[in-house]
């Protein structure tokens, strides 16, 4: 990789994305339009376009790696407003910028979300899909046209299916937002931990680190491409009670809602054929927190 884009470079995931890449010495251009992600966020070190990916432009020249990771992401959104596309339109208008220019990979980030509530765990990306929400469907829609784009176009995609991603940035907003990012947030305002429905639901949480590696590897491993997908997760999972306990103090417990009672990857496909082993460094990081603090 020597010049790349990151979409949605200043969110979240993105960010971190972006800063590992600036300390590899590739040269990085953020393409956001701000609206989930913070300027703040944005390396100075990157060149940072603000703009509207459903109807910009924005010149990708001499550009040999697109990461798209911007979206709108938030599922309530996307229930209450189910017409709204724009997840979708962006990233075709990406694709398209992408072919039209001579990018040669393209990595998309998709979600575990797809998979809706699973028929058996751990997950593998042989499992069927059923999104419960629109969101859900529109990355189950954006990893259809990547797999087109590089049966048709000859765009190399690969789609990465994130589980629950908690680490520096992360966010209280958003599909993104962790129950480590709301526990924190109560904890650190000495708030009772509110969980939702009875807590013993499990999920798999994976470090932005491990994501970001990904991600990398799959842009410089060319046996990657094609239209391939892989999950995102370490495998290993934890209830919301146990995640509660780690923190300490008061708990509550609110209204039902509906989401998956279990949601664990099958990670075998990624470690066997990119090498790869993901932390499992939970703990670690919420007792990090907590003395963050502290002080």
């Amino acid at each position: 990789m020597k010049k790349v884009i990151v979409t949605g470079g200043a969110g979240f995931i993105g960010s971190n994305l972006v800063d590992r890449l600036i300390d590899m010495g590739v040269e990085v251009v953020i393409l956001d339009n701000l609206s989930t992600g913070k300027e703040n966020n944005v390396n100075p070190k990157a060149e940072f376009i603000k703009c509207d990916l459903t109807k910009d432009r924005p010149l990708f020249n001499d550009v040999d790696t697109v990461f798209h990771l911007a979206a709108t992401p938030q599922v309530q959104h996307s229930i209450e407003n189910p017409t709204d596309n724009n997840n979708i339109d962006s990233l075709i208008n990406t694709l398209n910028l992408s072919k039209r220019s001579g990018v040669k990979r393209f990595i998309f980030s998709s979600s575990s979300a797809v998979y809706g509530n699973p028929k058996y765990v751990p997950i593998d990306e042989n499992h069927t899909t059923n999104p419960l929400s629109p969101y859900a469907l529109h990355k189950l829609i954006g990893e259809q046209y990547c797999k087109l784009y590089s049966d048709i176009y000859g765009l190399d995609t690969v789609c990465l299916r994130y589980f629950n991603v908690y680490g520096n940035r992360m966010s209280n907003e958003g599909a993104y937002k962790s129950v480590i990012s709301v526990f924190k947030d109560q904890y650190n305002e000495k708030q009772p931990l509110n969980i939702v429905n009875d807590g013993e639901q499990k999920r798999d949480f994976v470090s932005v680190n491990d994501v970001i590696q990904t991600n990398i590897l799959c842009a410089t491993n060319p046996d990657t491409f094609k239209g391939n997908i892989y999950n995102i997760g370490t495998g290993t999972a934890y209830t919301v009670n146990e995640i509660a306990d780690m923190f300490g103090g008061e708990k509550q417990y609110s209204e039902k809602r509906i989401e998956p009672k279990n949601s664990i990857a099958e990670n075998a496909k990624i470690r066997l054929e990119l090498d790869f082993d993901f932390t499992n460094d939970l703990k670690n990081f919420i007792t990090k927190v907590k003395q963050e603090i502290v002080k």
